[in-house]
């Protein structure tokens, strides 16, 4: 039903991933943003309010709001009362408002990580403690988890935890089992938890649900902060849409008392875009999950264990998490750059000798830029 063939960002002149390779012959698959066209739902709503031309301070309509809940209650059984919603104008932004708001104490989180998570800490002039995450390897790829005995010794009482769920980059769905032990020592050391469930809508295997931290329990709710947004399942980052979800009035009155004259508006085409894809994305999402499935696989088979190399097979997001220690290389983002293939560095996740590569993208521009990765390795 629809177009995931077709490059779309690489058409406009305006994509902070595409100019970073502005003249060259160099295919980016960096940052986190997709290349596909976004749902049809989304630009014919978008086209709508342009219509009506007049644009000003927005803020979120019943219909939207009411959207967002809907969506939250179909897709993970968790309902939300409308009073707990903070519009923000970005994740990032909810980051380092929660990282401000939720006290003075240490802030731990498990790398390596999406690189705001070391940085809002330190914006704040809070402790930041690393406790890297378990990697077991398997005859394909390798496996991530927490490191439940060093976060039990590490959690200090007041302290917040910075939790990824999903995990970017490592690509992990935590289980239930897995956010109960996580929420067990939340509770022991009186943690606030701040959940970054920014990917929960990009789960890849079939019939997988997302657990949002806050539903494990009312106590837990009441000490968790859930940041999410429509831009990376909707590929709508530039539109500047995201949401605190703060049950705990206290919490949620001190987070929006760190926002006061730093935070701006949010973009009114952002809500449009949130209120569009909650109500109807659910059949372009389904497509979207089925290409970046196929995707996924492919990057597998093309590079996991071609030089030395190891692919994390991610349960979520469109991101691959590849070790290239094995390779002997010393800075591979450089090496696979020069080869005409652009890709985060893993140094900057707090994991040097690894690289992040996205994968939401054509497969045509897929298929190219594993042919130029192998061609490279093949040198070694």
């Amino acid at each position: 039903m629809y177009d995931f063939t077709t490059s779309a960002a690489q058409r406009v002149t305006d994509s902070y991933k595409w100019r970073k390779y502005a003249g060259r012959d160099v295919l980016p698959l960096w940052v986190a943003d997709m290349d596909f066209l976004s749902p049809p739902a989304i630009t014919q709503a978008l086209a709508e309010r342009v219509a009506q031309g007049i644009f000003t301070y927005g803020e979120p309509t019943e219909a939207a709001l009411s959207a967002l809940i809907d969506a939250a209650r179909r897709d993970y059984g968790w309902t939300i009362e409308p009073g707990w919603l903070v519009p923000l104008p970005g994740l990032v932004t909810g980051l380092n408002v929660a990282c401000r708001a939720s006290g003075n104490g240490d802030v731990i989180t498990a790398t390596p990580i999406y690189p705001p998570f070391m940085s809002a800490p330190q914006f704040n002039a809070r402790r930041l403690v690393k406790l890297p995450l378990r990697e077991t390897r398997l005859a394909v790829g390798s496996h991530w988890e927490w490191d439940f005995a060093a976060l039990d010794a590490a959690a200090t009482p007041g302290a917040t935890l910075m939790l990824c769920h999903p995990h970017n980059p490592v690509g992990r769905q935590w289980t239930q089992d897995e956010l109960v032990r996580l929420g067990e020592i939340a509770e022991k050391h009186d943690l606030t938890v701040i959940s970054d469930e920014i990917h929960c809508d990009l789960l890849l295997e079939p019939g997988a649900r997302h657990v949002p931290f806050a539903t494990l329990s009312p106590k837990l709710a009441a000490r968790t902060i859930t940041l999410m947004a429509p831009s990376k399942t909707y590929n709508v980052p530039g539109l500047g849409c995201a949401f605190a979800i703060i049950p705990n009035a206290e919490r949620r009155h001190a987070f929006q008392k760190a926002m006061r004259g730093i935070v701006p508006h949010v973009n009114l085409f952002g809500y449009v875009a949130l209120e569009a894809a909650c109500r109807d994305g659910a059949a372009w999402r389904n497509e979207l999950l089925s290409v970046l499935r196929s995707n996924r696989d492919e990057v597998v088979r093309a590079l996991d264990g071609i030089q030395g190399l190891r692919v994390t097979v991610p349960q979520a997001t469109f991101l691959a998490w590849i070790d290239c220690r094995g390779a002997g290389l010393q800075h591979p983002q450089h090496f696979f750059e020069q080869a005409g293939v652009g890709l985060s560095d893993g140094a900057d996740f707090d994991a040097p000798g690894f690289v992040r590569l996205n994968f939401g993208c054509p497969r045509a521009t897929l298929d190219s830029a594993l042919a130029r990765m192998r061609k490279a390795l093949a040198t070694l």
